[in-house]
């Protein structure tokens, strides 16, 4: 993505983001009125001051001060209540707008295809989900409605120094193109170097989120320093772009305040030869002082309200590509089955993740309904891609794969996916407690299911074992709990939703000798009257499937039963069987 948004896109996408507001609408219009209403209150204070030095300070009248004072009083307060409850609602609408806008584009991700997971760094899809959206907010709380209230204040406030004393405009208005000069440099300057705060605050996400995730990998080859290095880069650059940008604050505001300085004292020095000649009124004079604070608050701050509204559209624009983007699984289906007979053919199929390098060649097979499937093969010869492009988690660009005698494009992917369960090598366990990670918070999974699930793999009483049993605490990727009691979890879990066809990804690979028999145990149990495949790195966990698929680089080169296979003396399973063999024994 570019780093800059192009001018004639800034107001699509700013009026994209207004559009954003159309469920708040009531709050939206309630700060475009307060931001009107509120215009009036501030320019009458000075107003009212001149009223009170010319009226009656000059003319000795103390009749009517009192008055006016009051009005003055009323005024200020009406002015501090509209302010409030203007900022209030500015902020209300803003967080409101990226509550549903988090909400959206977590839904989002969470339907796009693997491959977009598989190309973005973890850490890019937080920022664009938290920091992004934040910065959105700020469109509406800090950006385009402020700077409206900001504008009609400074019309108002240069309208009534015009009825007021055209003279005394006229000199304040000399220092005007200095502070538009000043204000438009700010302007760029600053939007260059919150794209830099942007673009950084990315990368130390990316960066924290793939190293934290990886911290046993960093320990185990005492990787900390480098890794400390590597940071220190990234956190330097970060705190050079933040820097960046205060420094233009540091120049910005100072500059502006010596332009105000300068303005009230021409203001004084001329204004005052004017009222020495009776073509300036004394009331005028002590006024502008505060008209002249009421015109260059507004442009001071507006320069800043700038950029945080471009910097708003900068974060809008990548949260728009990110929704925007078509990067999902086509569920054009219409089949929604209630059950599945569990019958597999994959006809002539051929799969590259890239769509040029083909990781699956011309793969044919058939599953009966009931019956178990097992593959088998060195690591990257397709085994797992088998099971992606089955899913759906990715689409096969030839070939076609039937369940049931029906493609599986024709079905709603939800509906598919309903009845086929996997259970991964890496068990991946939520923070969060034992039954809820089974039922993935799923209201209709009752308790007593799950308990009957684990009953029948046999996880119901180390479950019951644990502190809380079933209302155990499990650390994020259950790193409080065993290998094997995060297997047999993840049984439970493809259990109780109950599928008709079960996938078994290397599932014991990791298990120890004195688990195996009670996983072994477990998988019997789960693949008992179903249609399984077993991706299998243990040769003797496959001994009684139904058919073994040996694959070699993207191609089946043999297949039968456990015992068939081993007669082929030459084959590539009794290959793999006896070294299996041969390591047990030594």
């Amino acid at each position: 993505m570019s780093k800059e948004l192009k001018k004639g896109n800034d107001w699509a996408v700013l009026k994209r983001v207004l559009a954003t507001a159309t469920p708040f609408r009531s709050l939206f219009i309630k700060s475009i009125v307060l931001a009107i209403v509120v215009t009036p209150f501030s320019i009458a204070q000075p107003f009212i001051v001149q009223q009170i030095v010319d009226e009656n300070i000059i003319k000795g009248k103390e009749e009517g001060m009192l008055l006016l004072g009051g009005i003055f009083l009323i005024v200020l307060v009406v002015n501090v209540i509209m302010k409030y409850y203007f900022i209030y609602v500015t902020a209300e609408l803003g967080q409101s707008v990226i509550k549903d806008m988090r909400v959206r584009v977590f839904r989002h991700i969470t339907n796009l295809r693997l491959r977009y997971f598989d190309q973005t760094p973890i850490g890019t899809s937080t920022t664009r989900t938290i920091n992004d959206i934040e910065a959105i907010n700020n469109v509406f709380a800090q950006g385009v409605i402020t700077i409206v209230a900001d504008f009609l204040t400074l019309i108002a406030v240069v309208a009534i120094m015009l009825y007021t004393s055209w003279r005394l405009t006229a000199i304040v208005f000399m220092t005007m193109p200095f502070m538009i000069i000043a204000s438009y440099i700010f302007k760029e300057k600053v939007k260059v170097s919150y794209q830099r705060v942007r673009t950084q605050i990315a990368n130390m996400n990316a960066f924290l989120q793939e190293r934290i995730t990886g911290m046993r990998i960093v320990q185990l080859f005492n990787a900390e320093k480098q890794e400390g290095e590597n940071f220190k880069k990234i956190n330097r650059a970060y705190t050079s772009a933040n820097l960046e940008s205060v420094f233009y604050y540091a120049v910005f505001f100072p500059v502006v305040e010596l332009v105000s300085a300068v303005s009230l004292a021409l203001m004084i020095w001329l204004g005052a030869k004017g009222y020495l000649q009776d073509t300036i009124s004394f009331g005028a004079l002590v006024a502008f002082p505060l008209y002249l604070n009421l015109m260059f608050r507004p442009i001071r701050f507006m320069a800043d309200k700038f950029n945080t509204l471009q910097m708003g559209l900068v974060a809008s624009e990548r949260v728009f590509k990110l929704l925007d983007s078509k990067d999902f699984i086509p569920d054009n289906g219409s089949f929604v089955p209630e059950s599945l007979e569990g019958k597999v053919v994959f006809d002539d199929v051929s799969f590259a993740y890239d769509d040029k390098n083909y990781v699956l060649n011309n793969i044919n097979f058939e599953i009966l309904p009931g019956n178990t499937l097992a593959l088998v093969g060195s690591t990257g010869s397709g085994k797992s891609t088998i099971i992606n492009i089955l899913n759906r988690f990715y689409e096969n660009q030839k070939g076609n794969i039937y369940i049931d005698d029906k493609e599986i494009r024709e079905y709603d992917l939800k509906g598919l996916r309903d009845r086929i369960a996997i259970v991964l090598q890496d068990v991946f366990l939520f923070d969060g407690t034992v039954m809820e990670n089974i039922t993935l918070r799923d209201n209709n999974i009752s308790h007593e299911r799950v308990i009957e699930a684990a009953t029948t793999i046999g996880a119901h009483a180390f479950i019951e074992r644990l502190p809380g049993a079933y209302e155990y605490k499990v650390s994020e990727r259950g790193s409080n709990l065993s290998v094997g009691q995060r297997q047999l979890i993840s049984f439970v879990r493809a259990l109780v939703f109950d599928p008709d066809i079960l996938v078994l990804d290397e599932a014991t690979s990791s298990i120890d000798t004195e688990s195996e028999a009670v996983i072994q145990y477990a998988i019997e149990k789960l693949i008992e009257k179903r249609t399984s495949i077993i991706i299998a790195h243990r040769l003797s966990t496959i001994k009684h499937a139904h058919n073994i698929l040996v694959m070699s680089e993207g191609r089946i080169v043999e297949s039968g039963t456990h015992d068939e296979l081993l007669e082929k003396r030459d084959g590539h399973y009794r290959e793999l069987y006896d070294m299996q063999f041969s390591e047990m024994v030594s």
